[in-house]
Formats: structure tokens, C-alpha cells, sequence
């Protein structure tokens, strides 16, 4: 499937709220987990979630993600990616220590169950590449999961990708936190 990949921007509002959809752990989270912290993060509502979503898109400096569009316009995933520091829990967490400073990370993929195993995944991923690298970053990182070594991985946990993906874009390992977290990274 040929797509089309572009950061998310305020014009883009609506198809991030698409992707995001109306039910399941994407529209409750709206991406926001690694952008807080402890009761911050407990204490805040799905609605307060969306709404911090569409003012980093609609106000930020930076695009907070990149959204993938099929052939016919319709979004079909979401990748966030954003320079570590706007991401208080990776900052904190055992899971990304050996993570590089200035590095731009990628947190989170949501991929709609209709257009799930086409390869949606990895195309988010280069245009992750892309926005990071527009941006002057030289180092993206992500926290993958190795799918073999963690063994059966219920859908709601491939929200960080599958360690196949970041490999297939020339990441590579550095550090294993747990037989299923895999820190990966890619020199741009």
C-alpha cells in the first residue's frame, strides 16, 4: 500500500482525532502517558488527554507526530515523535536509561484495526525520521518491543512498535531493560 506520511499539524486536527478514535486505550491516552507523570497522569480525564493532544498540534512549536493517509486520504496511523525533554516519563524511566540527551524519541503508534499488518507501521517510522530530521535532530531513539522474546503480546501492548520495524529502518539495539523492552536507536 502506497502512503502518504505528513507531521501533524493544526490543519490536521481532525485526523488525528480519527485515528485516535472514540473507544480503546488510544482515545483515553491521546498519546499523553509519556508526557506525564504520576498524578498528572492519574488524575487527568480522557477529555483533558485529547484536549492537551489538539493544542500540541493545533499550538505547538513543533509537530507531536506524523500521521499516515492511504491512497484514498484516509488516515490510517498515527506515530508520536518529539524531542526527549517533552517526555517527563522517558526522562524518569529505567526502560530508557541509556538514552541519549538531545535525542528525539518515539513513543507511541496507533494503528487502526482495519489496517493493521500492511506495513502502516513502518512507514511511520520513516516519516518520523523525516520530521526529527527537519528539525535538526541527529539521534531518534524508541523503546521497541521484541515480539519473539516477550512471546504472545496482546495488540494493546505494540503501542511502543515491534522491535521488526525499527530494525527494518536501521535502528539498532542498545540496551535490553527486560527480555521484551529493546532501546533501539538511529544515527541520522
Amino acid at each position: 500500500m502506497a502512503l502518504d506520511v505528513r507531521p501533524a499539524t493544526a490543519d490536521r486536527w481532525d485526523e488525528v482525532a480519527a485515528v485516535m478514535g472514540d473507544r480503546g486505550d488510544p482515545s483515553r491516552c491521546s498519546c499523553q502517558y509519556f508526557r506525564l507523570r504520576g498524578k498528572q497522569w492519574s488524575e487527568a480525564t480522557p477529555q483533558a488527554h485529547r484536549a492537551a493532544l489538539r493544542d500540541q498540534v493545533c499550538s505547538g512549536d513543533l509537530p507531536p507526530g506524523i500521521l499516515a493517509f492511504d491512497p484514498d486520504g484516509t488516515p490510517v496511523g498515527w506515530c508520536a515523535v518529539a524531542p526527549r525533554s517533552a517526555y517527563p516519563r522517558v526522562v524518569a524511566s529505567p526502560n530508557w536509561r541509556g538514552a541519549t540527551a538531545d535525542a528525539w524519541i518515539i513513543t507511541c503508534f496507533v494503528v487502526p484495526v482495519p489496517h493493521r499488518r500492511q506495513g502502516v507501521a513502518g512507514e511511520l517510522i520513516l516519516g518520523a525520521l523525516d520530521l526529527a530530521r527537519s528539525h535538526g535532530a541527529t539521534v531518534v531513539e524508541g523503546c521497541a518491543v521484541d515480539v519473539p522474546a516477550a512471546g504472545r503480546v496482546p495488540s494493546a501492548d505494540l503501542y511502543r512498535g515491534p522491535l521488526s520495524v525499527f530494525l527494518s529502518a536501521g535502528f539498532k539495539e542498545i540496551t535490553r531493560t527486560s527480555p521484551k523492552w529493546v532501546l533501539v536507536r538511529r544515527i541520522l
